[in-house]
């Protein structure tokens, strides 16, 4: 049976609607940057999802063709993530959706190396015809967070952020989103099948220590 994240690392892919902190580890992840509304239907996020997953797929099904990858097994490709923010600003702010900057990114299992990401994108490119140039591999160690999951419309996400910063303040702690730790979702809900109201998305936010 492939390996399943969701369902071997419930801390971090099954978390409740109430808040909690956990210490993310560091993981390796294909990433696709760019800028602008995300609901926009030729936009540059929505064709970041079009550029990461045949790759992602293309190392999945790797084992059936000539090129080994060492220590492979077979793996659920996990769910689409994202980084988002905005230029000078803390924070997010949903009403303006055109200046967002976005990472988008879905994890890899350990095993996989920049060598074995090269060859996907020239495997991809060869097979799809299609410029896979910005897709990247990344090692990305996102440390101390809280989170909870957000049970609905993207838009109405700030109830939940909400939540998590009144709960990181009483346990002790600060939201620390910074030009380096951003806003962070997991989606687990298909949007394109689910209904808004019953959308699943995993928040994620960067804390510290208050001193």
């Amino acid at each position: 049976m492939a390996f399943d994240f969701k369902k071997e690392y419930k801390e971090l892919y099954a978390p409740k609607t109430k808040p909690s902190i956990l210490d993310v580890p560091e993981m390796n992840y294909l990433a696709v940057r760019g800028k602008g509304n995300p609901n926009a239907e030729d936009g540059e996020y929505k064709q970041s999802i079009e550029l990461l997953y045949p790759i992602a797929y293309t190392i999945r099904m790797s084992y059936k063709g000539d090129y080994q990858i060492s220590g492979y097994y077979e793996f659920v490709v996990p769910p689409l993530e994202g980084f988002w923010w905005i230029d000078d600003l803390k924070g997010m702010d949903y009403d303006r959706k055109d200046e967002l900057n976005f990472v988008s990114l879905i994890r890899m299992p350990d095993f996989v190396t920049q060598k074995d990401f090269e060859w996907a994108i020239a495997e991809a490119t060869r097979k799809k015809k299609q410029d896979f140039s910005k897709v990247e591999f990344i090692t990305y160690d996102e440390g101390l967070a809280v989170q909870a999951m957000h049970i609905g419309s993207y838009d109405d996400e700030p109830e939940t952020t909400k939540k998590m910063a009144e709960f990181t303040q009483e346990a002790g702690y600060e939201i620390d989103i910074s030009d380096t730790r951003h806003h962070h979702e997991i989606y687990i809900s298909d949007p394109r099948r689910t209904e808004s109201s019953k959308l699943k998305t995993i928040i994620r936010h960067p804390i510290r220590k208050i001193n």
